[in-house]
């Protein structure tokens, strides 16, 4: 079994161990929480576990520059990659809601799960206000669940220096994914009061604090300190994992305008439905003549729009260039990724898979 595919094996049996152990402490208290943990575990099913991935050859990378590789004594990044995993579920969690999306991996996203429970029993009030307020809920109780995998990770037999390190790293990744998504529905609110040359420049920041960081640079660089690092290896993959990150979500906001439902799990189009402010929508704009503009700004973020309707706005989208330019960013971005492991004072077989993992985020098809 090629070594990647053992290692999201290991984590989804870390995570499952984690979530029987969190069952009994959430059935103790009544039975009628037994809803958490079920969708708990159905929304950690699955997925590509990009992150468990950055953060395992992170550490590799580190740890086997020095010929210190051993098998048996994985489990602190198991863990870690892991944690990594339950901060990402907690993440989507709260993004479905804050995005009104209805599909999540092609299944109900979390809120309107328990939106449909509320329906089914008959309950009093809004199906979903109650949807709402307990998918908030479980995204929290994820966003506790992945600090406490991380302390059980840190626990065993990691140094206090590289766990006060990593624990550091994985705060501020944290924040950075919370102001993000801050600034991304501040923008999708906000974008008329300012200036038409700022739009982009927002919109790239929105890709690096909402998802770049957290989905490829902070995995690796908390990897990378687990395996005790010098500055010169945390700082190789840094100048790795940002450009690479920012061309992940490059190509996500591409799938979320034109991506096949079929595969991508979500309909076509739903960035446009939601409103997105992505980069895509800033470079098509600035190539709109004014009359264009304004139909796309008066279409864009209607949750109505039909599929007619879609289809005017991805022609509109691929017409004004934006969407060449946005391949040709992507790529740009992954050069850059690939140029910083040169000569790079990491290990040859991480180094391998890291340069297998670019290809794999950036020309995805979900």
């Amino acid at each position: 079994m090629p070594e990647s595919s053992r290692l999201i094996d290991l984590v989804d049996d870390r995570i499952g161990h984690f979530l029987r152990t969190r069952d009994s402490i959430l059935l103790s208290i009544a039975p009628e929480v037994g809803p958490l943990a079920a969708i708990s575990r159905q929304f950690l099913s699955g997925g590509k576990r990009f992150r468990a991935l950055f953060c395992y050859w992170g550490y590799r990378a580190v740890n086997d520059a020095r010929g210190a590789h051993d098998p048996e004594r994985l489990e602190p990044v198991i863990g870690t990659a892991a944690a990594l995993e339950l901060f990402h579920a907690a993440a989507l969690v709260h993004d479905d809601i804050i995005d009104r999306s209805d599909t999540r991996r092609g299944a109900p996203s979390a809120h309107r799960r328990f939106e449909s429970m509320h329906r089914e029993n008959g309950w009093d009030g809004s199906a979903a206000d109650f949807g709402d307020g307990a998918a908030v809920l479980l995204g929290d109780l994820l966003l506790g669940f992945s600090d406490d995998l991380l302390t059980e990770a840190l626990d065993d037999d990691v140094s206090p220096d590289r766990a006060r390190g990593v624990r550091r790293e994985f705060g501020r990744m944290r924040a950075e994914v919370i102001a993000g998504q801050y600034l991304d529905i501040l923008e999708e609110r906000s974008w008329r009061t300012g200036a038409e040359d700022e739009l982009l420049p927002r919109a790239e920041r929105v890709i690096v604090y909402k998802s770049a960081k957290y989905s490829v640079q902070a995995p690796l660089v908390i990897g990378g300190m687990l395996a005790g690092g010098t500055i010169e290896q945390l700082d190789v993959l840094r100048e790795f994992g940002l450009p690479l990150g920012i061309a992940f979500q490059l190509r996500d906001d591409l799938l979320g305008v034109f991506g096949d439902a079929e595969v991508t799990g979500k309909p076509s189009g739903d960035d446009l439905r939601e409103g997105k402010r992505t980069v895509l929508v800033a470079l098509t704009r600035k190539s709109l003549p004014a009359s264009a503009r304004r139909v796309l700004d008066e279409l864009l973020g209607d949750p109505d729009l039909g599929d007619e309707q879609i289809r005017m706005l991805q022609s509109t989208i691929s017409s004004s260039g934006a969407t060449a330019e946005v391949e040709r960013m992507i790529r740009r971005n992954v050069d850059r990724a690939s140029r910083a492991l040169d000569d790079a004072p990491l290990a040859d077989v991480a180094v391998n898979q890291l340069r297998d993992l670019t290809q794999s985020v950036s020309d995805r098809v979900a």
